[in-house]
């Protein structure tokens, strides 16, 4: 009987695999403790960076800008901050931008940003703004030194027109100074290998680092996906069939589906991936075991103080 290989994901060690985090930022006190009870559990498991989202409007902005304060002042990780063009000069989003890097930031997510009036609107740089996420990045770059992480899109970009016209983009935001592509999340890995080979090909040599998202409330995060251009496929949608009012079930179901992603992706040599954790840590915490993970002896949580 002829051997077969063993499979990478099986000898996994402490060590072998790096792990970033995404949050959002709370609306709420309950929110706040949400987030914060999220950051506690994942924090001993010192993941490279953890970053925090944004969006166009001075509530958000405000509150992204305190979540990444907060986390330098009362945690050792490290946050990059997302940062878009949308509905601000170019003077507005350095300034923001500088008082990040006083503040300790030193890694940012740079994005263009949706149109403030929804989805399906067209794009307009804001007057006086940044054009898109490559002249963000140059911007950045021209600030202070950063570490520069921008999106990229396995399935292309809703927007582009076409898959070579999404990669030239992208080469765009690379030669402009970005240091990491971090890939919008998806459930089918081919379109990642594909899109890595297709950016290699386009001498793009930057980590690209997978997107991942453990699936909680399917219909929640199949609007995600339908808004983001990132495909549910039907396999993927007859897993969860009949588990809308058993959500045990369907927890067990989203754990054994995201750890056969991530699984799959470790086998084809992928050593780096980014969790969307929807501000909840139980199924990003249990992947992050079965990838090698596990709490440093000595480490400490994330100190949480009462919301203000």
């Amino acid at each position: 009987m002829a051997m077969t290989s063993e499979r990478k994901s099986r000898l996994l060690g402490a060590g072998e695999i790096d792990v970033s985090f995404e949050f959002f930022p709370p609306k709420s006190e309950k929110m706040e403790s949400a987030l914060w009870s999220c950051i506690q559990r994942l924090a001993p498991l010192e993941p490279e960076f953890v970053s925090v989202t944004y969006g166009a409007g001075g509530t958000t902005r405000e509150r992204t800008h305190n979540t990444v304060v907060r986390l330098v002042d009362e945690t050792d990780m490290k946050p990059a901050a997302h940062l878009t063009c949308v509905a601000a000069t170019k003077d507005e989003v350095d300034a923001i931008a500088r008082d990040y890097w006083e503040r300790g930031v030193r890694h940012i997510v740079a994005l263009r940003g949706d149109p403030i009036s929804g989805p399906g609107s067209v794009y307009e740089p804001h007057p006086g703004g940044y054009i898109n996420a490559a002249d963000l990045v140059a911007g950045l770059k021209r600030i202070a030194p950063f570490e520069v992480s921008v999106a990229g899109y396995p399935e292309k970009h809703p927007e582009s027109l076409s898959v070579g016209a999404d990669i030239d983009n992208l080469k765009a935001k690379v030669d402009a100074g970005a240091d990491r592509i971090i890939t919008q999340f998806g459930f089918d890995n081919a379109h990642y290998l594909r899109f890595l080979e297709r950016a290699r090909a386009a001498g793009i040599w930057i980590p690209i680092i997978p997107g991942i998202v453990p699936i909680h409330n399917f219909k929640q995060v199949a609007g995600f996906a339908a808004r983001a251009g990132a495909s549910m496929p039907s396999w993927l949608a007859r897993r969860f069939d009949g588990l809308e009012e058993d959500p045990a079930t369907g927890h067990l179901v989203a754990a054994a589906v995201a750890t056969e992603q991530v699984m799959d992706l470790v086998d084809e040599g992928v050593k780096k991936f980014h969790f969307y954790t929807l501000n909840r840590a139980d199924l990003v915490y249990a992947i992050c075991h079965l990838l090698g993970l596990r709490p440093h002896a000595g480490s400490a949580p994330a100190k949480i103080r009462a919301a203000s």
